[in-house]
Formats: C-alpha cells, structure tokens, sequence
C-alpha cells in the first residue's frame, strides 16, 4: 500500500516550485497543461528507472557492472554512458512528444517550451523523491533541497527546443543546437552526481565534494538567465570590463563568489543533517547550541561576503553600460 505522507513530501515541493515558475512567466501556457507535463515527467523517471535496470543486467553480462560501480572512475563511467544520457533523453522524450501533438494546435511561445521542460524535469525529480523516501535512502530535508536539480540539468535543451519550435524559420542548425544543448545537459548532469558521491570515499578525492554547491550555484544562475532570455529580458551582466586584464579580474570575483557562495549553502546543509538526528532537548545543550551557533554564523559571513562580490560586480556592470 502506498504510503500517502511520502507521496505527499516527494510531490508537494516540486509542485510549488513549479507554481513559483509559472506565475514568474507572462503568457504562461493552462496550469492543467503544465500538470499534465509534470504527470508525464514523473512517467519518465519510471521509464528511466527500468531502463536502467535493463543496461545493468545487459553490461553484467559483458563486464563486472557492480564492481565497476564500487570506484569513482567508475562511478563517473556509469554516470556518463548510463545514468545521465537515459535521464535525460527519457526528459527529453517527456517533452518532445506531448509538444508535437499541442504545435498542430497552437502556436507555442518560447517561453511555454520552457516551461514544459521545467515541468517534466519537475516531474520526475517528484518520482525520484518518492523512490527515495520510500526505500529510506535519503531525508525529506535532502531532497527538498535538491528539487530544482533536474531542472537546472535540463534547461540547455529546454532552451535549445523552446528556439527550435517558437521559430518561424526551423533551420538545421537549430536542430544541431537541441542535439549539443542536450549534451550539455548530460555531461552536467553526470558531474554532479559524481561530485555528490565523491563524499563518500576516503581523501583526497573527498575534497571533490567541495566543488558540488559552487557547480549547483552555477547552474541556478544559468537557469535564471535562460529564464530571462525566453521572457525577452536582458540577461544579468557581471563581466564588464573591457581591458583583458580587468575582465579576467572580474572572472575571478565570480568564481570566487560561486566558491563561496556554494559552500556557504553545503556548509548549512551538513549542520542540518548533523543536528537532525538530535532530540529536541539536547538542542538546548550548551555545547550544541554553541555549535551550531558558530558554524550558522561561519556560513552566513561566508554567504554575505558572496552576496557582497555579487553586488559590486552588479554595480560596475550598471555604472558601465547606463
């Protein structure tokens, strides 16, 4: 019998996520359409999950798949020839189809495209939720956190396909532009998982997962910007300088910031899942009260001073172009 509390956890926060998304957009398509999409994203994470099923039982008989699994090389291998090409391309499919059928209808907007794509990768990160709540492999706080992954892995080809559709003129090239976004979108997809894996093995390869939230940073940023980019906005400009030397500089800035800035979230996220375990009553312990107070404040100057290199590269972009 399915349990309904998990049903209810795994699908309630990419729900209202994918609610912030369409009331963020002009002319956005029915909400019962971009329902429908999400039913049929989290379909796909079904299909996904079968056909992966299927490539392990066929690379056993080849090679030793499970022992290939038990190191990162391989971990990383499985990642880029199993995982991340039959997620994507099952999200991609989720897409594609329904959308063929609605284009005879209507005339879809680049920004429905979107939209569409952002509701199926919804979809199935519900369904990877529920498989994970329901077999105890992760918490309600990890997986919440992790909602808008999928669609931050997707949005190169939801952007790539939106181009493809909306355009009067459907040129070859933007075929070829689908084909290298959703490339993209699987090689991102792979090192993610490989980086939040990487904390499970002994260093220095630990120090890999360093690098996870800072990359996860940077693809919220991309999202938002191709976000921007179907609605007809400018895009955020933070290079601004013209001299090689400066904007090198500034390049700097921002990757310094995504460091920060990203483990300043991880930071935040181990201190929760240490103190999740706690029982009300210890948490007023001195000892872990101190805790949890210093490492809350660690993270937060970390966050701010992140913050802060964002705004002054705001600024000088602002003051340069107006």
């Amino acid at each position: 019998m399915v349990d309904l509390s998990l049903v209810l956890w795994a699908a309630i926060p990419p729900l209202l996520l994918l609610t912030y998304y369409y009331c963020r957009v002009p002319f956005a398509p029915p909400l019962l359409k971009l329902l429908m999409f999400f039913i049929i994203g989290a379909i796909s994470g079904l299909l996904a999950l079968r056909l992966e099923s299927d490539f392990e039982i066929v690379a056993n008989s080849f090679v030793d798949w499970q022992q290939i699994k038990r190191w990162l090389p391989g971990v990383a291998l499985r990642q880029l020839v199993e995982i991340s090409p039959i997620e994507e391309g099952c999200k991609l499919a989720a897409v594609v189809v329904p959308t063929y059928y609605l284009q005879h209808k209507y005339r879809l907007l680049h920004s429905s495209v979107f939209l569409f794509t952002i509701a199926v990768s919804l979809g199935f990160t519900a369904e990877e939720n529920w498989i994970y709540l329901f077999h105890g492999t992760a918490s309600v706080f990890e997986r919440t956190i992790g909602t808008p992954v999928h669609a931050m892995f997707s949005a190169p080809w939801g952007y790539a396909l939106g181009t493809y559709i909306s355009s009067k003129n459907r040129l070859n090239r933007d075929k070829k532009f689908i084909f290298r976004a959703w490339l993209n979108s699987v090689i991102c997809h792979a090192l993610v998982n490989v980086l939040s894996s990487a904390w499970g093995y002994s260093l220095p390869l630990r120090f890999l997962s360093y690098g996870l939230f800072p990359f996860l940073l940077w693809m919220f940023w991309r999202l938002e910007q191709l976000l921007r980019k179907v609605q007809g906005k400018p895009v955020i400009s933070l290079i601004s300088e013209r001299t090689i030397q400066r904007r090198y500089w500034q390049r700097s800035l921002v990757l310094f910031a995504l460091v920060l800035g990203g483990n300043a979230i991880f930071g935040l996220f181990l201190l929760v899942r240490k103190i999740s375990p706690l029982s009300p009553s210890k948490l007023f312990d001195t000892y872990i009260l101190w805790f949890i107070f210093s490492r809350f404040l660690l993270n937060l100057f970390f966050g701010v001073l992140a913050w802060g290199i964002y705004r002054y590269l705001r600024h000088s972009a602002r003051r340069r172009y107006f």
